[in-house]
């Protein structure tokens, strides 16, 4: 029997199974006892993937002078020793530099300091939108938990600084290997907890990409747990909500997404490095598994060529199913966070841009 007859047999049995009832079962368990166990999962060889005719020029030509992804060469990659892993940080000084240089294109001023013993950045556009005068949104910064932090973190805070016209506070929380989970979500709560005594919660803006995404959703668990009021909207921009390999996409897109390429090799040690002994499936670790129940509305963006895109896929689903305002953006041929890797992009002037407006409408 041929694979194509297989598949067709197979979705004629499950019709008439769900118009029929009982009287599809014989036609199932006949079909299901040719198959063997290692025909559940479809293997599927090389493909040409051209680059995305409808995304913008900026983003179709920076796709086109890429490599193609290397998947056996990323799953190759997988730090387990300190030394590793600050390896792989190193360059988050001479990403410094240049997150820097952006700001300071930009027309933003950028002031460290600290809350409580956790490092802050203040980023500030030269002119603040009359709408967001009363605003303040709070930066969590990606990397997988483990880089991204000091003046790198800027980047993307001078970013929603100038794409929204507001005035961001940038955390630098503490990471592994030196300080596992749940650091960064205490650190997050430090400072959440400082800001109350000064701004009302329904003024304040929560979020970040990557794992900066996937930090604000937890950290806004920490905070329904706690009893404190949430902040008035988030941003979980392609957020990192799931750290097992569970979403569809970490298997369809492998190879596609040219920014993580796969789940396995750095990504997955990530995970693991972050989490130390505890359950990968803790709601502070993968949100996803926590309960949304009374979270603010939520700004999710994500590319049809995202590694996380179930992941985000998924958050917008159970945030829906928990009466959460939930506004999915997901964008032609974009990677995961491919928005702050062509910033000269439409893509991402749309993506801040759009953000400003949610903020807008959401912020009191």
């Amino acid at each position: 029997m041929t694979t194509l007859y297989r598949v067709w047999i197979g979705c004629f049995t499950m019709a008439v199974a769900a118009l029929l009832g009982g009287a599809g079962v014989l036609f199932s368990f006949e079909l299901q006892s040719t198959n063997s166990a290692s025909e559940n999962v479809w293997r599927i060889g090389p493909r040409d993937v051209p680059a995305p005719e409808q995304a913008s020029a900026e983003l179709r030509e920076s796709i086109a002078s890429a490599p193609a992804p290397d998947v056996e060469g990323s799953g190759q990659f997988a730090p387990s020793t300190r030394e590793e892993w600050e390896a792989v940080t190193g360059g988050d000084e001479q990403a410094g530099v240049g997150a820097l240089a952006l700001a300071e294109a930009l027309g933003l001023t950028v002031e460290t300091s600290e809350i409580d013993g956790v490092t802050v950045r203040h980023v500030r556009p030269a002119e603040i939108r009359q709408e967001h005068a009363d605003h303040l949104f709070v930066h969590l910064h990606g990397g997988g938990y483990v880089f991204g932090g000091g003046d790198a973190s800027v980047a993307e805070a001078a970013l929603i600084a100038a794409g929204a016209g507001i005035t961001v506070l940038s955390v630098d929380y503490r990471m592994p290997p030196a300080h596992p989970f749940p650091a960064a979500v205490d650190d997050v709560v430090t400072v959440y907890q400082s800001l109350l005594g000064e701004h009302d919660p329904s003024r304040l803006g929560l979020g970040g990409t990557s794992a900066g995404g996937g930090l604000a959703l937890a950290a806004t668990h920490k905070f329904v747990e706690l009893g404190l009021d949430v902040p008035g909207a988030i941003f979980a921009g392609t957020p990192w909500s799931d750290l097992t390999k569970t979403g569809d996409t970490y298997y369809t897109n492998e190879g596609i997404d040219r920014v993580l390429v796969s789940y396995d090799g750095l990504i997955s040690s990530a995970a693991r490095l972050y989490a130390g002994t505890h359950d990968l499936r803790h709601p502070l670790l993968s949100p996803i598994y926590g309960d949304f129940e009374g979270f603010p509305a939520t700004y999710l963006v994500t590319g049809t060529r995202d590694l996380f895109l179930s992941d985000v896929v998924r958050t917008h689903r159970k945030m829906k199913a928990a009466g959460v305002v939930a506004d999915l953006n997901v964008y032609e041929g974009v990677s995961h966070a491919d928005y702050l890797l062509t910033p000269n992009s439409p893509e991402s002037r749309e993506v801040f841009s759009e953000l400003g407006s949610f903020l807008r409408q959401h912020l009191k």
